[in-house]
């Protein structure tokens, strides 16, 4: 994919020894992130953040609960109210945000060992795909600020009807482990850019560089309590800013299972907006006809073992033709053998970690479950130790999967392909289609017609032909049936934090 790149310059100029040294030194952000300070939670308590890539304790992180909750949506309701960001010249807002983008490239190190540390990400990656997409993303948003223009609607000329965007008001952000920066920056500028006030909720694996971007944001000139952080646990966070009648907007990106549960959370309480970006399960459509076998061997391998397949969009499934299944999956073996796990502190490392021992344990399992429903395993399977007490879990392939088994139909979030042969064109998108989840899919085709008809009836949010994972910030994302609902990324993001409001003026 495109976002890819494992020995770049930027990663080039630190060594493992250096990675290595500078994780050893304290962390100093550990507390919540309230009114532009560092405070305690409420209560005191803290949690372990750990390093998957070694099992050690990085620090010790104050655990938000409800009371912090309250107290950060009290502060960035206040500050909603107040005007300071919503109603700041569209220009100057503009101006902030783009020096907070240069903020975050001036501290990408710092912001790229925190990724490393919490998620086991090699660092090259943390440096040259989180940290550079989440700047790029910010300085989008801020490039948009001031041309979002509003609408004179045609109605009779002795009327005027203006059609304006204004911000809804709080925005609670809930986001997971596996892009923190990146996802965050995604929904955060979008909210800000529309004029919102912000809670970000990071997840408990991955809250440590949530607070330096918060932090960087206020150096910027963000005034403080626009934009706040809470660290802590799913119910008592995530759920109180679900639950809470002063948020205005909730934006989730993780699991299925937890989407629901913020959909029952505005239900019960003020009918906020939801948006969610869930769980995938994406096909990869290889019809016999593939233009280039190598380059589709090559996108499937990285696109399902890159950040150890812990992306929602992974494509895990391979559909294909059964005339050249056995070519394609030695080719994606080979690919494979260049993406192994090792220390995440080095900059030549293609494959880190899983991302704690509870996500560990859910793919041993699933693997065994593979093997338990007949599934064959052609390469992989058993976790490896590139460093002691580290949790890697190598590029695993099953070859002999059939239509509704589990490993085929849930979604697994680890490096595991899953190949399902076919006979027909037809059966290939029928097969493709059959699951729950309709964020992304995959085309391998020659004719270009083909790949027209078949891209329109693969239900997914985004549809690739003859590559895999490119993407940018000017494209919509999210998906269709259980992956959810809203999109992040794109002009059509920033919709999703205002609301329509029409001014009918009689003449």
């Amino acid at each position: 994919p495109n976002t890819i790149s494992m020995e770049t310059t930027m990663a080039a100029q630190l060594t493992l020894a250096d990675w290595t040294k500078r994780a050893g030194q304290k962390v100093s952000r550990t507390q919540l992130f309230i009114d532009g300070k560092f405070v305690d939670a409420a209560s005191g308590r803290t949690f372990e953040s750990i390093n998957p890539r070694d099992g050690s304790i990085i620090a010790h992180v104050a655990e938000g609960d409800v009371e912090d909750v309250n107290r950060a949506v009290a502060v960035a309701k206040r500050t909603f109210e107040a005007g300071i960001w919503s109603e700041m010249a569209p220009l100057d807002r503009k101006n902030v945000m783009l020096k907070w983008a240069q903020l975050i490239r001036d501290h990408a190190e710092e912001l790229a060992l925190l990724e490393t540390m919490n998620c086991g990400k090699p660092i090259s990656d943390s440096l040259n795909v989180d940290v550079a997409s989440c700047a790029n993303n910010i300085q989008w948003y801020a490039e948009t600020i001031d041309k979002v223009y509003g609408e004179i609607a045609p109605v009779p000329r002795d009327s005027i009807a203006l059609i304006e965007r204004e911000p809804m008001g709080v925005v609670g952000a809930v986001v997971p482990w596996n892009y923190p920066l990146i996802i965050s920056s995604w929904k955060v500028g979008a909210a800000l850019a529309g004029g919102n006030s912000v809670i970000l909720k990071p997840a408990e694996q991955s809250p440590l560089s949530a607070l330096l971007f918060a932090e960087l944001a206020v150096q910027a000139g963000l005034p403080a309590g626009v934009f706040n952080v809470v660290n802590g646990f799913g119910p008592s966070c995530g759920g109180t800013l679900g639950k809470h009648m002063d948020v205005n907007k909730l934006a989730f990106t993780g699991s299925t299972e937890v989407g629901k549960y913020f959909l029952k959370y505005s239900a019960e309480s003020n009918a906020k907006a939801v948006s969610l970006e869930l769980g995938g399960k994406t096909p990869h459509v290889v019809l016999s006809d593939c233009p280039d076998i190598d380059a589709a061997a090559s996108a499937i391998a990285w696109g399902v073992f890159y950040n150890a397949g812990q992306t929602c969009h992974a494509g895990t499934r391979m559909v294909v033709d059964q005339k050249i299944e056995d070519e394609l999956l030695q080719k994606i073996q080979d690919v494979s053998k260049t993406i192994m796990p090792g220390d995440t502190y080095d900059p030549k490392t293609a494959m880190g970690t899983i991302v704690d021992r509870s996500q560990f344990d859910r793919v041993n399992e699933y693997i065994n479950i593979g093997k338990s429903e007949g599934a064959i395993v052609h390469t992989g399977g058993t976790p490896v130790e590139p460093v002691k007490g580290g949790i890697f879990i190598p590029p695993t392939i099953f070859k002999g999967v059939k239509p509704g088994m589990r490993i085929e139909q849930e979604e697994i979030f680890g490096p595991v392909l899953g190949s399902i042969r076919v006979t027909s064109d037809e059966d290939a998108v029928r097969i493709a289609n059959d699951s729950q989840y309709g964020l992304g899919a995959a085309l391998w085709t020659r004719d270009v017609s083909k790949a027209h008809k078949i891209a329109r009836q693969l239900r997914a949010g985004t549809v690739w032909v003859n590559t895999f994972d490119r993407s940018s910030i000017t494209t919509p994302f999210g998906g269709f049936k259980q992956s959810g609902t809203g999109r992040d990324r794109s002009l059509h993001s920033i919709e999703g934090y205002t609301n329509l409001k029409t001014t009918w003026i009689q003449l």
